[in-house]
């Protein structure tokens, strides 16, 4: 809390910058822009065996490559299938079954790099290995590109991992960055387009405010105080939820709050005189639904010329199958979870013991793990 304590303070469990605004009875919301919903999961969680539908590109997102031979070596070896990089995942499909599939957000993966491994199809080889993070359960995935002395999978999908990791701002509140270039005016991202620049906004989060510029972009709502440049916040569309125009203490102002994922801020900017505070929550929500139409997520990279024997001539997505029979699931969700589940304390096989439970011998389970624990691995 620390760093956020200039912005924000904890009132009731909920997040608030606005002391003044808080004031019971004093406060009447004149105009209200509820954001629509624009939740991006495809690149914060990773799903196995999703449905098809699941696997189309949504709005803002694009194939960048695509491989047609690529093997499953951890959780399908031996088997063949098509892996496709966005700019916010990475989806493979099996060749002989498109409901055996996986998506894997770049927001969960913690490390790309490349392993030796035993494959089914290729012996000893190298693969793509990636390692994952979601709420406390680790995962692990490789990789086998079928396709010799290739290294189109490695370079492709670690330059994108790299390129969607540093370009943060499109997508994540920031706090205390650097904001302003040597002119003393906003930096603007690749593909960023300012629109308005506002002199003169109070940030609420003192009981005197804070007097600075705002800038409103395609991409983000920014602002920094005009005595301390360091004090500053970005808000990208992505994580906004509400902004709406209030009465308070200070007079009427401006009130933002943004998602879950980014803290659950509330901030509030005074803007003056009224009507012109009117016309800035108008154009940000009408920057918003422009944006939600076609979002920009900063993921950029481009494909180098590839070889004739790896080439592919365009850049298939992941279409939605009818089939004509019914599918008949044998295989326990579960089982994909332990096909692909990593313990990172574990080097060889513990020893075996005795569950009294399942009235079975079983491997020793690590520290602090019971046998409820393995089946709330979701």
């Amino acid at each position: 809390m620390e760093l956020i304590r200039g912005y924000a303070c904890r009132i009731g469990g909920r997040i608030s910058t606005l002391s003044g605004l808080q004031e019971r009875g004093r406060i009447s919301t004149l105009i209200c822009c509820k954001m629509a919903s624009s939740t991006v999961w495809q690149d914060r969680e990773i799903k196995f065996d999703a449905p098809v539908h699941l696997l189309q590109m949504r709005a803002g997102e694009s194939v960048i490559d695509y491989l047609s031979q690529v093997e499953d070596t951890k959780g399908n070896n031996g088997h063949r299938g098509k892996l496709f990089v966005t700019n916010l995942r990475v989806i493979w499909t099996s060749a002989d079954y498109q409901r055996v599939n996986l998506s894997i957000g770049y927001h969960t993966v913690t490390s790309v790099t490349t392993k030796r491994v035993n494959s089914k199809q290729r012996g000893t080889t190298e693969a793509l290995y990636l390692m994952t993070k979601v709420d406390k359960t680790q995962f692990e995935f490789i990789f086998t590109n079928l396709v010799p002395d290739s290294p189109r999978l490695f370079s492709t999908v670690m330059s994108v991992y790299r390129a969607y990791e540093t370009s943060k701002p499109y997508r994540e509140l920031k706090l205390r960055s650097a904001l302003l270039g040597e002119s003393k005016e906003l930096k603007l991202l690749p593909r960023e387009q300012l629109y308005t620049k506002l002199n003169g906004v109070w940030n609420l989060c003192s009981d005197q405010g804070n007097l600075g510029t705002m800038y409103i972009t395609n991409v983000r709502v920014v602002w920094h105080s005009n005595l301390n440049e360091s004090f500053n916040i970005s808000v990208p569309y992505l994580q906004m939820r509400l902004v709406k125009v209030r009465d308070s203490k200070f007079g009427v102002a401006m009130v933002m709050e943004t998602s879950e994922h980014s803290g659950g801020f509330v901030l509030g900017f005074r803007v003056d005189p009224y009507e012109k505070l009117k016309d800035v929550v108008q154009e940000i929500h009408s920057l918003y639904q422009v944006y939600c139409a076609s979002p920009v997520f900063g993921v950029e990279f481009q494909v180098e010329q590839q070889s004739s024997g790896d080439n592919e001539q365009s850049l298939p997505v992941p279409e939605s199958v009818t089939d004509d029979i019914e599918v008949v699931e044998t295989k326990d969700k579960m089982d994909t979870f332990a096909a692909y589940y990593a313990d990172p304390h574990k080097s060889v096989d513990r020893d075996p013991v005795f569950s009294p439970e399942l009235g079975l011998a079983i491997e020793k389970l690590p520290e602090g793990y019971s046998l409820q624990d393995l089946w709330d691995v979701t």
